[in-house]
Parts: structure tokens; sequence; C-alpha cells
């Protein structure tokens, strides 16, 4: 415990041991995120490439008023996602190694898509996080029309391939991850339930030839995915299903995947999809999910407990959930063992097997 002994100068030691910069940190962390945000919004790293600029040549390229020059890059340089060489207007700016790798659209690792998806939705969402916290309703398009998120999403479906693509940039890791960590020898088929752009089954077979996958989701998804599979001259291992998993039977397979999908729901929904996929897997087979999970003991993953601050505001009564969690609701379904195996940053599998 910290005392309270007076010091000379009449300050508290707890006054003189204690700071508030990372108070400050979080409050303002608004600040460096809309900074990054708009750098991404405006392509700013996409434009860098390889090239370096001054900082003239930079507002000239990406349009913006002499006022943003030089403070919007050199806050970039200070937060570490620009490197410039030398001081003053002679100065050249250039990305630097992450910013290269990730927020170059030309890279094939960008996670622009998601941020630029982050910023357009959910940064204004969530400044409505404390009428969320009060009243349990979602913040995002249906607080406008009241029709759910994903009906508002499907309407538009230039806006739902934005969607999916982001998906798919902030998922990638996490699939490259289980399709190197999950032993596929004893299994030959694979169903990825809500598959989206069919990245995971993609990955799958990628790395794994012997196993044959369907990516299933709705019609309208289902399109897209047939066209991203065919570019990658996959079309003959990983086939698009059209199924709506809350109504219909699930495909059956030896393996079943949800990716950031069981996180939408609610309770209910959630059990309703864990007793599909069972009555969908042979004896034996596995059911994986691949999400943020919580620490069991709810102190450490601060993504996955934001995310699931992030299902209350597109959906309302979706929430994530740990890996006990996980494993209490697979044992209520007749799952029989049940593991968690970490992935990439902060997200987890977690897998059942019948």
């Amino acid at each position: 415990m910290l005392g309270r002994t007076k010091t000379a100068t009449g300050r508290s030691a707890v006054m003189d041991e204690l700071s508030p910069a990372r108070i400050m940190d979080v409050g303002m962390g608004f600040w460096p995120a809309k900074t990054l945000l708009s750098a991404v919004e405006l392509g700013l790293f996409t434009r860098l490439g390889s090239n370096s600029m001054t900082a003239e040549e930079l507002q000239a390229a990406l349009g913006l008023h002499p006022r943003a020059n030089p403070d919007f890059f050199d806050a970039l340089v200070a937060l570490r996602f620009l490197q410039r060489d030398g001081d003053g207007a002679g100065a050249r700016y250039r990305n630097t190694a992450e910013t290269a790798f990730f927020l170059d659209r030309s890279s094939r690792a960008y996670l622009g898509d998601f941020l630029e998806m982050a910023n357009a939705r959910l940064y204004p969402f969530w400044g409505d996080l404390t009428e969320a916290l009060k009243s349990g309703r979602p913040q995002n398009e249906s607080k406008q029309s009241g029709a759910p998120m994903f009906v508002e999403l499907y309407r538009d479906p230039k806006r739902l391939e934005q969607f999916m693509d982001a998906m798919a940039g902030i998922s990638a890791a996490n699939f490259q991850a289980f399709a190197e960590k999950f032993d596929f020898s004893q299994y030959a088929t694979l169903c990825d339930v809500g598959g989206a752009t069919g990245q995971l089954s993609m990955i799958v077979a990628n790395r794994h030839p012997h196993v044959r996958c369907i990516t299933a989701d709705l019609p309208v998804v289902t399109t897209i995915a047939e066209r991203k599979i065919a570019a990658t001259g996959l079309s003959d291992r990983v086939t698009a299903q059209s199924v709506d998993f809350l109504t219909e039977p699930l495909p059956r397979a030896d393996v079943v995947t949800m990716g950031m999908i069981l996180h939408d729901w609610s309770m209910d929904k959630k059990m309703h999809l864990i007793r599909a996929v069972y009555d969908a897997l042979p004896p034996g087979g596995a059911f994986v999910v691949i999400e943020n999970l919580i620490d069991d003991a709810r102190r450490e993953n601060a993504f996955g407990l934001m995310m699931s601050l992030n299902m209350l505001i597109e959906f309302g009564e979706a929430f994530d959930f740990t890996g006990r969690d996980f494993s209490q609701w697979c044992r209520t379904a007749g799952f029989t063992k049940i593991d968690v195996v970490p992935l990439a940053g902060p997200a987890s599998a977690g897998i059942a097997y019948k």
C-alpha cells in the first residue's frame, strides 16, 4: 500500500509516486487513432509507397490545405507511422517498415480496408458508447432505420463487399495461424460457416491440398466468394454454397469453422448455432471458432473485451466470450473435448470435438 505521508513540500507521497500519464494516453486515445485513420483514408501510405516526399509534395499529392502542413505529417512521425529524413521544409517523409507492409495498398498484407471501415463506420458509432451502455441498444445504422445491421449492410452490394474485404484483412493472420496449427491429417472436408469471401477455406486449401472446403453464406455473399475463389484457381477444391445458417441445416463436413461469427449473436442464437454444428459433424469431427477469446479471468485481453463492447454497439444483445464459456456451451450441446489454441495477437481458436 502506498502511504499518505506528507513530504517536506506538503505534497502527498501518493501524488509523488503516481502519474496520470496512462489515464491521459487512453482518455485522449482518439487523437492518435483519428490521425492514423485519416492518413489511411487519404491514401497517404500508398501514395508514398517505397518513395520519399517533402511535406509540400505530400500536401499537393493528397489535396490538403496548407494548414495541415507540417503538423499532420510530423504527428505521424512522432507516432512512428512515418519516418522523416532531415528537418525543415526540405525534409523528406517515407513509410516505416510496418506502414509499408500493412498500409500500402500494393502490399499483400494490406490492412487498410479494415481501418477504412473502422473510420467510416465504427469511429462515429463509438461516440455513442455511453448511450449503448445505458440502453443496451445498437448505435450503428439501425439506430436511424430500425433495420438490423446485416439487413442494412446487404442492401448495398458494393458496401457489403467493402465490409467483407475489411474483415478479410483483419482475419488473414488468424486464419493462417489456424491452418498451420490445426492437425488436418485425419480430416478430408471443411465447411466454413459465414465464410464471407471464402478466405479461410482458400487458406486451408492452399496449406492442406487433401482437404476439400465449402464456404457457406447467404446468396448475395456467395456470389462475391465465387468470384474471389475463381481468381485464385482453387475452384476445384473450394466451393461456395448458399445457406441461411440460422434457419437451414449446415452442410456436413469433418471440420466446421466459424471465423468471427459466433460473437455476432445472442445467447439463444449462439446455442442454436452450436447445436446445428454438432448435427453437421461426424463422430470425431471438430468445431472451430476463431475469435478474440477473452481470458477466463476477464483481466487481460482488453481487445477482446472491447470487441464485446463493439458487439453491443453493432447488435445490442451480441457479445464476445471466454474459452471457458465456449467449453461450457459446447459440452451442453454434446461435445466431449474442448481445446483453446492461441493464434495471432489477441485471437484464439476454440476447438470442440464430437
